[in-house]
């Protein structure tokens, strides 16, 4: 059925509108030449199909949401600019290899001497980045991107805490989306004492002598800095003038939003 429904769409913008030529990727051969030929039988008319390899991930599947679960969009609105640009710096090594190639305007001698410095350092993921810079330069410009890799860098902690506080709301709740939240008056995050704000207040820690450890620790970080005082009062700037972001060793989060 929907072989016949894609077929008498290409008839009907034919006699309509005149189109004569409908692409698409290989996969959809078979439904565009069944245009083609109900064209050529009902309206004595010549159309034309044009298609090309279809592009897969390394695993062989395609792109799309009936595969991974998640479209990305040009659209910022529907695909931030963070989340475009890790779509591309995620790309495994196989993937960047050919993406690379596919979607930026990079010359062919400078793709291929990318690809050979990667391969002496993959762990650096060069091509990935390089191809990751280039895309989201291409669609969302140069200061998305640059926001997008600062965004990245505060996630995998390379960075400072004053990129952190610098950070806006959008951006920052999409870094830490999933981390548990909680709500507080600013009068009960500013300027208390630390344990109480690890406790009694915003829950992330059980216990008070739980906090004491994990500050004699060195475990405990606010907004990315260090805290190893336990009768220190909470001092930090606000992330957007209204987060406050507590961490416990280097993957346990929680967000205090303070109203």
């Amino acid at each position: 059925t929907y072989q016949l429904i894609q077929g008498y769409d290409f008839l009907h913008l034919y006699q309509n509108n005149g189109v004569k030529l409908q692409m698409g990727g290989s996969d959809q051969w078979g439904n565009i030449t069944t245009g083609t030929e109900l064209i050529r039988r009902k309206a004595q008319g010549t159309a034309f199909a044009l298609t090309v390899p279809l592009i897969t991930k390394a695993d062989g599947s395609k792109f799309g949401k009936s595969e991974s679960g998640e479209n990305y969009w040009l659209d910022k609105k529907k695909t931030s600019p963070y989340k475009f640009y890790q779509f591309w710096l995620n790309a495994t090594d196989t993937d960047a290899e050919r993406f690379i190639k596919f979607y930026t305007f990079l010359p062919k001698e400078e793709i291929e001497a990318l690809i050979e410095e990667h391969k002496t350092a993959p762990h650096e993921r060069k091509l990935q980045k390089k191809l990751a810079e280039e895309v989201t330069v291409w669609v969302h410009g140069r200061e998305e991107f640059e926001k997008a890799v600062k965004a990245s860098e505060i996630l995998f902690g390379r960075s400072t805490a004053d990129d952190l506080v610098s950070l806006d709301e959008e951006i920052f709740l999409e870094i830490f989306d999933g981390v548990p939240q909680k709500e507080l008056a600013k009068t009960d995050v500013l300027g208390i004492n630390i344990i109480e704000l690890l406790t009694e207040k915003s829950e992330f820690l059980k216990s008070k002598s739980e906090a004491t450890r994990e500050l004699k620790g060195n475990s405990i970080s606010v907004n990315k800095e260090k805290v190893d005082d336990q009768y220190s009062a909470v001092e930090s700037d606000l992330i957007d003038g209204k987060f406050l972001l507590l961490q416990k060793g280097k993957k346990n989060y929680f967000i205090v939003k303070a109203i």
